[in-house]
């Protein structure tokens, strides 16, 4: 697991706060109203707005609220049309970023975006600046508590995945893109229960950081992931647990 989502781990244990809840229901809004406006409004059709619906709800979002969202993205009632943007950039020591984002205004959120990474030893790039440091692959992660590695390793075989890892406290199962619903629904049907399925950007190789160097790779993350247009950050830097409960300690 990359340094930056043990960190978020670290984070949610220390509670989120009100203003945290909010911005977290704004992202959720924003992949329901996309995800609704790209496939339809219904989800037994829709797999994408049934997973969005699924992680809103898993966030007690309320559910005037996904209704909507979902009327927002299908046209029922009037709403901004978001559009899905991939930003690229650099940051200390020599780490990649990869900024997946939801914009009514791709040149705002592009400004700000470039203000972040500069206030925190970055630098924003064109297309091609990281990217080709990552795999397209498909993410499922089940809670080892309740998944034991038997389980996983017969399902995910059995399924056609590419490949497993202990990460913690989740096993991470790795698929080809165009396979991880097929996937999750193997595990689904073993009455495996799923917390994440989604297709992501894995880095195909790690950097170690430490001191000064993690303290800023972690608040350049924090800062991108604060940002109303951005829905997830990918980097390549790895920290050790001893760093992170370290740099935890003294936030």
């Amino acid at each position: 697991m990359s340094g930056h989502s043990k960190w978020a781990t670290i984070k949610r244990k220390k509670g989120a706060t009100d203003a945290v809840r909010g911005k977290i229901f704004t992202k959720l809004t924003r992949e329901i109203v996309t995800a609704a406006r790209v496939g339809g409004g219904d989800p037994n059709g829709n797999s994408r707005l049934r997973k969005a619906i699924e992680a809103a709800k898993a966030q007690q979002m309320p559910n005037d609220n996904i209704k909507r969202a979902v009327q927002r993205g299908t046209g029922e009632i009037e709403g901004s049309a978001f559009e899905e943007v991939l930003y690229e950039g650099t940051g200390p020591g020599g780490t990649l970023f990869l900024v997946e984002g939801m914009t009514d205004n791709r040149n705002r959120s592009a400004a700000e975006l470039r203000k972040v990474f500069e206030k925190h030893n970055g630098l924003m790039g064109g297309s091609g600046t990281a990217g080709w440091a990552f795999d397209r692959l498909g993410l499922i992660t089940l809670e080892k508590s309740a998944v034991s590695e038997d389980q996983v390793m017969e399902t995910a075989v059995g399924a056609g995945a590419e490949d497993y890892r202990d990460e913690g406290d989740v096993w991470t199962v790795y698929t080809p893109p165009n396979d991880v619903e097929r996937v999750t629904a193997a595990f689904e049907a073993a009455k495996l229960p799923v917390q994440s399925s989604k297709v992501a950007f894995v880095p195909k190789n790690k950097k170690a950081v430490s001191g000064r160097d993690a303290e800023v790779c972690l608040n350049l993350v924090d800062s991108l992931d604060d940002h109303d247009d951005v829905q997830t950050v990918y980097a390549d830097f790895d920290i050790s647990d001893e760093e992170l409960q370290r740099l935890a300690g003294a936030s």
